[in-house]
């Protein structure tokens, strides 16, 4: 009866190992921005799932996450911190005025700042989510990304 309850709670052990094994490592994402045209405002991120890849860039909904960093020097850095690997896109833009948008002009072109991860560009509209895609494994990952006006 002993080496029954010994061999059950070495397989309960190798079980729960395994099991924490399969969860997908998480690790941060640092995000550079440079390239902007001045230090007024803040910079915006917006960080998409392959879940959620339909609302991408335009459903701020359908984001994951979204930060908020300060300009200095005309670059800024960003961080998304506790990131499981996965498939992402970004899509960051220079918020000059401060509003909390990008802002457009009327047939929807971008007045501010903007740049996608892969610096995916739309045609006829925003860049595809399969076009800004990539693969995020922990520890960490950092891309730079030049903002484009």
């Amino acid at each position: 009866m002993r080496h029954l309850s010994q061999l059950l709670g070495g397989l309960c052990a190798a079980i729960a190992v395994n099991a924490h094994a399969a969860e997908p490592a998480a690790g941060t994402l640092t995000v550079n921005l440079y390239g902007l045209q001045s230090s007024s405002g803040k910079v915006g991120c917006w960080l998409y799932d392959a879940a959620h890849a339909k609302g991408y860039p335009t459903d701020a909904n359908a984001a994951r996450a979204l930060h908020w960093g300060a300009i200095a020097g005309l670059n800024a850095t960003l961080g998304f911190a506790d990131l499981p690997a996965g498939t992402y896109a970004l899509a960051c833009f220079h918020d000059e005025n401060g509003n909390g948008k990008l802002d457009t002009n009327w047939l929807g072109i971008p007045k501010e700042g903007m740049v996608a991860s892969n610096n995916a560009k739309g045609r006829m509209g925003p860049p595809k989510f399969d076009d800004a895609k990539f693969a995020f494994a922990a520890p960490g990952m950092e891309l730079k990304l030049k903002v484009k006006y």
